[in-house]
């Protein structure tokens, strides 16, 4: 699964500061919300609900939330940059600052599954990320995300 199949340009966003973990959390499901019609106050309480159960932050200033909604048809996502990281109980215990949130149907399985890897995997590559903290402008976040996995799928 790419992540250009993913992602909207308009849930791209660039935020400059977040006073905790849960006003962030807000603030993605606000976007989903505006991007795609997801209910805010669902997917900010599957998110929640998902984050009690273990941090999603992975290390290196990433994390990636992630919830199950039954009225979804197709996974969905959000990237934000943070201009100033935010404590998110990452397992290096650093701050993060690139969050790719996924939100999928209560039954997607392998898909909910795929998107998480696409994100990691193109999370991973210290060279995407440093492209995109020194990048912060949305269209220009979202052309990075995509186009480096339309280059490993040619």
């Amino acid at each position: 699964m790419n992540l250009f199949d993913l992602l909207k340009p308009e849930a791209v966003r660039v935020i400059s500061a977040a006073s905790s973990k849960k006003r962030l959390l807000y603030a993605i499901a606000d976007i989903a919300n505006a991007a795609y019609g997801i209910d805010s106050s669902k997917s900010v309480d599957a998110l929640m609900e998902r984050e009690n159960l273990g941090p999603t932050g992975v290390g290196n200033g990433v994390a990636l939330p992630h919830a199950r909604l039954p009225e979804l048809d197709r996974v969905r996502g959000v990237f934000v940059l943070l201009e100033k990281p935010v404590e998110f109980r990452a397992v290096d215990h650093q701050p993060v600052d690139l969050f790719f949130a996924l939100f999928a149907p209560e039954n997607a399985g392998v898909e909910h599954l795929k998107a998480l890897a696409s994100a990691s995997r193109t999370l991973r590559d210290p060279s995407v990320c440093a492209k995109l903290r020194a990048n912060p402008d949305a269209s220009t976040l979202y052309t990075i995300l995509t186009e480096s996995q339309r280059t490993q799928a040619a």
